[in-house]
């Protein structure tokens, strides 16, 4: 192949999605695994949005609404943000990709965590511009060392709150103060994709500060408490400015019809996000506590996964656990070479982990 690369797409580590288990089977000839690597929501979809699906599935011939005008309108409805300030994205991780389009060049520079989400680095990658990746402190975000990283060609501050993927938290007094130092000319990213999942007296989303701040964005998804991540729809709030910009470098038709029709009847059945949340903060416990209680170290986590320690490297561990039907995520492309990300599960599989993790580790 003669046709050069560029030298920041060269340096990309591609991101690499959790296995699936029809994969894992047929590679080690085993059934009835379960998987507990890529966050999705053991109850599956709401009916109410696999209802809208079908009733749509005549018209795939038709393009979707070019800018999601009727999700936009139920998303803004729904938690009181003008619809001019509200852009759809393929996931809320194309919302940074937008983001990162729009505003970073090769002089303009992004800061983020060490170790939080993996994409957000390739997006800034793609752009070849400079990148700040600030350590954490006790897995959590160490808002002053981000500051401190902030200097006059900053363009994005990247923030998932809670982290994936260790699920600590910011609390919404540390991100108001922390947009209080912030520079005009710097965007602040919060990504709060797990939001619905916080339960912490502390948390809270930051949405309210909009009005306040013109230089925040708030992103969330209908990937994991709406139980939507095959569909990809994803939303950000933003000043008018801000998305009047995004909408400079958006895909045309980056939602699919069937996404948006999917989520406006997923907003609409908040009975079964409530259901998610509260199945979540049961199974959430059990497993912190399981883990604890054999010895496994974990980090106390307001998302629905948690991040657990291990004393071999973390490949090896998913490996292991690969072989008793459980598929797990290792988390060394984010700097936890020894850390893997674990899925909140219905309890039977919570169970299940337990007793594959204590096996393979001889507790």
């Amino acid at each position: 192949m003669q046709v050069p690369v560029p030298h920041n797409i060269r340096k990309i580590s591609p991101y690499v999605p959790g296995k699936p288990t029809q994969e894992v089977e047929r590679e080690l000839g085993i059934s009835c695994s379960i998987k507990m690597a890529s966050n999705e929501n053991p109850l599956g979809p709401s009916p109410k949005a696999v209802e809208a699906v079908r009733n749509l599935l005549g018209e795939l011939h038709i393009y979707p609404e070019g800018s999601g005008f009727y999700l936009c309108q139920a998303l803004g409805r729904h938690y009181g943000i003008p619809m001019q300030q509200v852009i759809l994205g393929n996931g809320s991780v194309e919302i940074v990709e937008m983001s990162a389009r729009a505003y970073l060049n090769r002089q303009a520079n992004a800061v983020f965590s060490f170790g939080s989400f993996a994409l957000y680095p390739i997006a800034c990658q793609i752009m070849d511009a400079p990148i700040k990746a600030v350590p954490m402190r006790e897995r959590n975000h160490d808002l002053d060392a981000l500051l401190d990283a902030v200097d006059e060609n900053t363009r994005l501050i990247i923030l998932d709150n809670p982290i994936n993927p260790t699920g600590r938290h910011a609390s919404f007094a540390e991100l108001q103060a922390f947009l209080e130092r912030v520079p005009g000319h710097v965007l602040v990213i919060v990504d709060e994709a797990y939001k619905e999942y916080a339960d912490a007296p502390d948390y809270a989303t930051v949405q309210p500060l909009l009005a306040r701040f013109p230089n925040l964005m708030v992103l969330g998804t209908f990937s994991k408490a709406y139980g939507l991540a095959g569909l990809r729809v994803g939303y950000g709030f933003a000043h008018p400015e801000v998305i009047a910009t995004l909408h400079k470098v958006r895909s045309p038709f980056n939602t699919s019809s069937v996404a948006q029709v999917a989520a406006m009847a997923a907003l609409q059945d908040q009975e079964f996000v409530a259901k998610g949340v509260a199945l979540n903060a049961v199974e959430r416990a059990y497993l912190t506590r399981g883990c604890q209680d054999a010895g496994i170290p974990v980090v106390p986590s307001q998302a629905n996964f948690v991040l657990v320690d291990v004393p071999m490297p973390g490949e090896q561990f998913f490996q292991a656990m690969l072989r008793e039907g459980v598929i797990v995520r290792p988390m060394a492309n984010n700097g936890y070479p020894r850390s893997l990300r674990v899925s909140v599960f219905h309890h039977y599989g919570n169970e299940r982990f337990l007793e594959a993790a204590k096996k393979v580790l001889g507790r």
